[in-house]
C-alpha cells in the first residue's frame, strides 16, 4: 500500500524529543490560512476531532488527521512532515524549539493512486 503521509529523520528526532516530554502525540493539518495549514502537533487527545476530519495515516507512532476541505485540495498529493527553523504562530509542540513542521508534497503516480491506504473519518 501507498503511504498517504510520511516523515522525515530530521522530523522524527523532533517528534521523539517531544514524545519525552509530552507522551504520545498526534498531528492535525486544518484547512486555515497562513500557519492554520501548517501540521501541528499535539499531545494525543488533545485535539477534539469530528466526523469533518480525515485519518490519512501514521507517522512514527502517530496519528496524522486533516480536515476533509483541506483533503480535497491534497487528496491526489503525498505528504511528508519535515521540519525547519522558525517560529510558527500556532499553537504547535515543537514551536517553543525555535522550529516548525512543514508539509513538502508530491503527486501520486497512477500505479500509487490506484494503491492507497484507506482514510476513515477521525471521529472514529
Amino acid at each position: 500500500m501507498t503511504e498517504r503521509v510520511t516523515v522525515t529523520e530530521k522530523a522524527q528526532e523532533i517528534i521523539d524529543q517531544l514524545r519525552e516530554e509530552h507522551g504520545p502525540l498526534m498531528f492535525h493539518q486544518s484547512g486555515g490560512c497562513c500557519d492554520g495549514s501548517s501540521p501541528m502537533c499535539f499531545p494525543k487527545g488533545e485535539l477534539m476531532l469530528n466526523e469533518t476530519d480525515i485519518w490519512l495515516g501514521e507517522i512514527h507512532s502517530c496519528n496524522f488527521y486533516m480536515s476533509s476541505d483541506q483533503f480535497e485540495y491534497w487528496k491526489h498529493t503525498q505528504l511528508t512532515v519535515d521540519v525547519v527553523e522558525g517560529r510558527g504562530a500556532s499553537f504547535s509542540l515543537e514551536i517553543p524549539l525555535g522550529l516548525r513542521f512543514v508539509i513538502k508534497s508530491r503527486l501520486f503516480t497512477e500505479a500509487e493512486q490506484n494503491n492507497l491506504t484507506p482514510i476513515h473519518s477521525g471521529a472514529e
